[in-house]
């Protein structure tokens, strides 16, 4: 399957207008949505970054009210991720891992562990016992699922013959769904 920039190539030497319009509209495809792959730990990074930052609001005894809002937003991200995930990267990783599938059984359970969490969460605020212990096991739970996704599961899909192009651009569109945001014109 020829790549991008081997289709933008082969465009090229058709004529440079075809060029330009080409290089613009993979530039601008590319700019919209990363590969799926790329757009996933993307959202590993960004999630990691919240739970530094709740963390420290706890070692500053931070008020409640900062921490609920930082707490939540790691819910909303992750049950985003987790669901885009579910639906579309998982199942195309199944396809074309064979014999190496368990990767994805462990990915959803260990999803599961982490949405009983996300939901404890959500119900409770920080002034109930053991919320920042909740927080902070959830954050390892996701540090380990994140280390099993990017160190087995991604570099073996990355090696497949599935279009991280197109499925990245599905991911994108379904998380902002999720997320309730769009991209098109009011």
């Amino acid at each position: 399957m020829p790549t991008t920039a081997t289709k933008t190539s082969a465009k090229a030497s058709k004529g440079a207008s075809t060029k330009s319009a080409a290089g613009r509209a993979t530039a601008s495809k590319k700019a919209t949505a990363p590969d799926a792959i790329d757009l996933l730990i993307t959202d590993h990074r960004e999630v990691k970054a919240l739970f530094k930052e709740y963390d420290k609001l706890v070692k500053a005894e931070a008020d409640s009210g900062e921490k609920q809002a930082i707490a939540l937003q790691i819910c909303v991200m992750l049950t985003a991720h987790a669901t885009a995930e579910e639906e579309l990267f998982y199942p195309a990783a199944r396809d074309v891992l064979g014999e190496d599938e368990d990767l994805v059984d462990e990915a959803d359970v260990e999803h599961a562990s982490a949405k009983e969490l996300i939901a404890q969460i959500e119900a409770g605020t920080p002034d109930d016992p053991l919320y920042d212990a909740k927080v902070k096991v959830l954050g390892e739970y996701i540090d380990h699922h994140v280390k099993e996704e990017e160190g087995e599961m991604f570099p073996k899909v990355r090696k497949s013959d599935l279009d991280l192009d197109s499925l990245g651009e599905e991911i994108a569109a379904r998380k902002a769904e999720l997320l309730g945001q769009t991209d098109e014109p009011h």
